[in-house]
């Protein structure tokens, strides 16, 4: 029950565990505007919607509209829709396996990528002004109805044509 509560700055490393997940932690990095996720709490502050309307579209071009939870990466919306988004790296931030193309309207609405996440646009394939990494993506309620292009290929380092299976 991932949900997002939004951004907020802070002056001092923290790190809370809600769970034993590792995508259930809340990860507070030194003076940059974070993202709280999981939050019970935004029950009570927020009349967001817990779902976010999201279009994915293909390499054929064809458009697949899913549904996913507020507080998820566009990484784990693919993956739980059969959505050809591979991320190689298992969103540890390094590979650009998950790259995909925002809308410009709705990049906009997104926090600006950090410099780990740049790094790794770098070496993605057909890179553009509005490119990000699904795994870095996380649904907010101000996302709604986004629509994602998934580029026509990646770079896998590891073996070319390699897919790995999401766990």
């Amino acid at each position: 029950n991932a949900e997002y509560m939004g951004s907020f700055e802070v002056h001092e490393a923290v790190v809370v565990m809600w769970g034993t997940r590792m995508s259930s932690l809340l990860r507070v990095v030194r003076s940059e505007t974070c993202h709280a996720r999981p939050s019970m709490l935004s029950r009570f502050f927020s009349s967001a919607p817990a779902t976010v309307k999201v279009t994915f579209i293909e390499k054929d071009g064809n458009r697949k509209e899913v549904v996913g939870k507020v507080g998820q990466s566009v990484l784990e919306v693919a993956h739980e829709n059969d959505i050809d988004l591979e991320g190689a790296c298992e969103a540890s931030l390094a590979c650009s396996t998950c790259h995909v193309i925002v809308k410009e309207d709705f990049y906009k609405k997104m926090p600006a990528p950090r410099d780990e996440e740049e790094d790794m646009l770098d070496l993605a394939y057909g890179l553009t002004d509005t490119s990000r990494l699904g795994c870095q993506v996380i649904l907010q309620p101000e996302l709604e109805g986004m629509e994602l292009q998934l580029p026509s290929a990646t770079r896998n380092f590891y073996v070319d044509g390699h897919k790995p299976k999401p766990h």
